[in-house]
């Protein structure tokens, strides 16, 4: 294992668990999986143990990806010593993070989107009271963010960099 990850939301019960999901999902599907350690968390806790919310599961399903079996939790500021980059879904989350991290270099924190050229400052919308098409939307910008994600963190992995050409990837609509 190269890169440990954590994908941060509000109360890890939609967008973060997706985007750990489909971020391990996508990593796995090119043979990288092996590089990655990725886990999910919430701002708050007020869901702790609970399963992903099932609009959420639903749509990353689509994909393929299985998160039903996840159960949200709350991070700490200790917590984020542990993982090389944190993904944060929006400027909210962002804002906890580095607070509780006191703006220290480890681990990185980042727009979950902040590697997609012409989105990098482009939140992800909480979609909890939206509709089935709103959870639908966060699950492809997850999986467009995933793409991006993976190419520019794979480079940095130090167990020496497999064939990850652009020609690899499948295109996302």
């Amino acid at each position: 294992m190269c890169i440990r990850i954590l994908f941060i939301c509000y109360e890890n019960i939609c967008r973060s668990p997706m985007a750990a999901g489909i971020f391990f999902s996508h990593a796995e599907r090119h043979g990288l999986g092996h590089l990655f350690s990725v886990e999910s968390a919430g701002t708050r806790s007020y869901q702790q143990g609970s399963s992903p919310d099932p609009r959420a599961a639903a749509a990353a399903f689509q994909l393929g990806v299985a998160i039903s079996s996840n159960c949200a939790r709350g991070i700490d500021a200790l917590d984020l010593f542990d993982y090389d980059w944190i993904f944060v879904m929006d400027n909210e989350n962002y804002e906890e993070i580095c607070l509780l991290t006191g703006f220290v270099e480890k681990p990185k924190v980042r727009l979950v989107m902040s590697f997609v050229p012409g989105r990098e400052e482009e939140e992800i919308q909480d979609p909890y009271y939206g509709t089935h098409r709103e959870f639908e939307q966060v699950r492809d910008d997850l999986f467009l963010a995933s793409d991006h994600i993976l190419r520019n963190l794979v480079v940095s992995c130090e167990e020496g960099s497999p064939d990850y050409s652009r020609n690899a990837i499948p295109k996302v609509r």
